[in-house]
Formats: C-alpha cells, sequence, structure tokens
C-alpha cells in the first residue's frame, strides 16, 4: 500500500458536570477532528456546548460520537439491541449535539460510534446497516474500521467512508481493535513506530509485533489519540507532528 494521508481525531468533551476526563482544551491544539460525547455515556448539556465553541474556536471538525446507554460502564461495555432500537438511540443523541451546533455555526462533519458499540457494528452487518444509516439521514460521512461490516454498510448505502486506526489501543494478532474500558499507558516509542508503519506502509501493528493491512481501497485514515489515555496531550502531539510531516511530503 502507497503512503496515506491523515488526519488526528480525539473523542472529547468526555467529562460530567464538575467532574473533567481529559484536557479538551490542550486537545483541540492539536487535532483535526473532534468526535463530541452526546450525552449517553458521558457529557452533559453544558459540557457539549462548551466543547463545540473549544472546537470551533480552533477550527477543529466536528462528529457526533453516539455511544450506548451505559454511563457507569463508560460505553465499553456491551449491550443487546435490535438494529432499530440502536439507530433511534443514536438519532437521537445526535440530534441533541446538532443544536449546540446549530448555535455557534458549526456543521456537523461524520457519526463515530463509541467504545462496545463501535466493536458490535464492526462484527453485525445488520447493526452497521443501522448506525451508518443514521450517517445517510444527517448527510455525513461515517467514522469507522477498514475492513469490517463499517466499510461494507458504508458502500451499500454509499456514505463516505472515513478509515480510522487507533495509535493508542492494541491490535489482536488477526488486526481486531481490543476495546478496553480503560486505557493503559504506551511508551511514546510505541505510538511513534506504529504510526510511522501505518502513514508509510498502510500496516497495522499487532500485539504480537507483526503486522496486518489497514484495508483495501483505502487512501487516507484518521488516526485516534484518546483524551482518558495516561499522556493523551503528549501522545497527539506527537502524531500531529508526524502526520503533518507525512502530508507535506505527500504534497511536495
Amino acid at each position: 500500500m502507497s503512503p496515506l494521508r491523515a488526519t488526528v481525531n480525539c473523542d472529547m468533551g468526555e467529562g460530567f458536570a464538575l467532574y473533567i476526563i481529559g484536557d479538551d482544551e490542550a486537545l483541540m491544539k492539536t487535532i483535526h477532528l473532534a468526535n463530541v460525547a452526546c450525552g449517553f455515556h458521558a457529557s452533559d448539556f453544558n459540557i457539549m456546548n462548551k466543547t463545540v465553541a473549544l472546537a470551533k474556536a480552533n477550527s477543529v471538525l466536528v462528529g457526533a460520537h453516539p455511544s450506548l446507554p451505559d454511563p457507569q460502564g463508560w460505553g465499553r461495555r456491551e449491550m443487546a439491541m435490535e438494529p432499530d432500537e440502536l439507530a433511534s438511540c443514536f438519532i437521537y443523541q445526535v440530534g441533541a449535539l446538532l443544536g449546540f451546533l446549530q448555535v455557534h455555526g458549526v456543521p456537523l462533519n461524520h457519526i463515530k460510534p463509541h467504545g462496545a458499540v463501535y466493536g458490535q457494528t464492526a462484527r453485525d452487518i445488520a447493526l452497521a446497516r443501522a448506525v451508518v444509516g443514521v450517517a445517510k439521514t444527517f448527510g455525513v460521512p461515517f467514522m469507522g474500521l477498514a475492513g469490517t461490516y463499517h466499510q461494507v454498510a458504508a458502500e451499500e448505502l454509499s456514505v463516505p467512508f472515513i478509515a480510522e486506526w487507533f495509535a493508542d489501543l492494541e491490535y489482536s494478532p488477526e488486526g481486531k481493535l481490543l476495546i478496553t474500558k480503560k486505557h493503559d499507558p504506551v511508551p511514546l516509542d510505541a505510538i511513534r513506530a506504529r504510526v510511522s508503519k501505518m502513514l508509510t506502509e498502510g500496516q497495522v501493528t499487532t500485539k504480537s509485533g507483526g503486522f496486518v493491512p489497514l484495508g483495501t481501497a483505502i487512501s487516507e485514515v484518521s488516526i485516534c489519540c484518546h483524551s482518558d489515555t495516561p499522556g493523551a496531550v503528549e501522545i497527539a502531539q506527537t502524531v500531529k507532528a508526524m502526520v503533518d510531516d507525512s502530508n507535506a511530503k505527500l504534497s511536495a
């Protein structure tokens, strides 16, 4: 695979009331896309409003980050939901975010599922069609895992697809994303090595030390750096510098 163009995205606005998760102000200065929590795993009306305003001030594109309705489990525990129920769950959350986007004159850029439902929809075509269908309803791209039912459903429904890869999460030897409730620290050297392999060769570094291709028909990738990973700001700054350098070389 040829070198990939890239963006950096981060899940943002994941606090609640007086509780703060992640340094959103610092992170907003070093990302391209913000996936804003919509209240079901984290966030509330005040935090959504402030996060959209912060994104606008930093010229960061805003996507919706809907979740399963499980704040106690941070949206990282699976739930059994029918496709139509999950679609309604997502429409409800995206609709809430749209109100604040309208207040600040900011367009909705994309939809990216959060946590456990991200994995569930990647593995189940009916669930994938349901959530990609929500993106189609709102007329925006869907961000998800390349080579999974995310990409299949997006192609079926003619929804623009944003291929995502995670710099701060592990992948199984088969290349499957390993979603954990709590994010462990990742050494910066490991981050640099993973990102370099992705940008230059489109290869996913696995937990076993091997490599698997990101997917087919992919020319651009959005690299996620989570706000609740220890050292998140330094990780995002490191990834952003590498992405900017790589993109500049591709444009030269």
